[in-house]
């Protein structure tokens, strides 16, 4: 949120925040007139907030559209001021660059499908469950938000370093293990056939991406437009984890 302007300075360094008898004198008002006075100004400061904040969501609305039609390379600055219904100016006074603009909603995107997806096997369940609902959690919101996993490869092949830094919890690392092991004990009792747990995590995670990273390519090679694949993602959140399920049966 921006800083506002202070609604009352005062004329004397003080503790205070403004210094009422002042400026009741400098107004020439009484009290139930400066009481008014305050009010209004109050509230005045108070829309502004909401002003503010609802340009700023207005304008993150806006740029998440484009973003998921064109993706982070063929997004312009001038697509997202249009859709927001404003000026390019005032969208650059709220978001200097494409860049910042872009990390703000990946943060959001990539905020929430980290903890939910690390969760899943955080809960009681077995493996074949957790599975299940990891990759209809992944693949959902991965749906909503279909830019994230060509700007996660993009960052990392950038700066794996700076992406990590910037976006992994170091208690992701903690919850990758805890992932790993319950996959070594499943096998231990029998339960999947021995399998090296990072192979599965990796057989896992890379069926579930890949269609949204090679989509255009998909596309024209099975010659099906949006709604057909869309409807192809649907029916991945149940296909993946069957075929996984499957082959890691004893």
């Amino acid at each position: 949120m921006r800083v506002l302007p202070t609604v009352f300075a005062s004329a004397n360094p003080s503790p205070s925040p403004y210094n009422p008898s002042l400026i009741k004198k400098l107004l020439q008002v009484n009290e139930d007139s400066f009481s008014l006075h305050l009010t209004k100004r109050l509230n005045q400061v108070g829309n502004t907030e909401t002003a503010i904040e609802n340009a700023e969501q207005k304008i993150l609305t806006a740029a998440r559209n484009v973003f998921i039609r064109k993706g982070f390379a063929g997004a312009r600055m001038q697509e997202i001021a249009d859709e927001a219904g404003i000026n390019k100016a005032l969208l650059h006074y709220y978001f200097r660059s494409k860049e910042k603009l872009f990390e703000v909603i990946f943060k959001e995107s990539f905020g929430k499908l980290l903890p939910e997806l690390a969760d899943i096997f955080q809960q009681p369940g077995s493996v074949f469950e957790k599975i299940e609902r990891f990759t209809e959690a992944y693949i959902s919101i991965v749906m909503e938000h279909p830019f994230i996993p060509v700007f996660v490869l993009s960052e990392i092949h950038r700066n794996p370093d700076e992406f990590f830094n910037t976006y992994i919890r170091p208690e992701m690392a903690g919850n990758i293990q805890v992932i790993a092991q319950q996959f070594a004990v499943a096998a231990q009792q029998g339960i999947i056939r021995p399998i090296d747990p990072r192979q599965l995590m990796m057989n896992v995670m890379s069926l579930c991406v890949f269609p949204f990273v090679a989509r255009p390519m998909l596309q024209r090679m099975m010659h099906v437009n949006d709604a057909a694949f869309i409807q192809l993602l649907q029916e991945r959140k149940t296909a993946v984890s069957q075929f996984i399920i499957q082959a890691i049966k004893p």
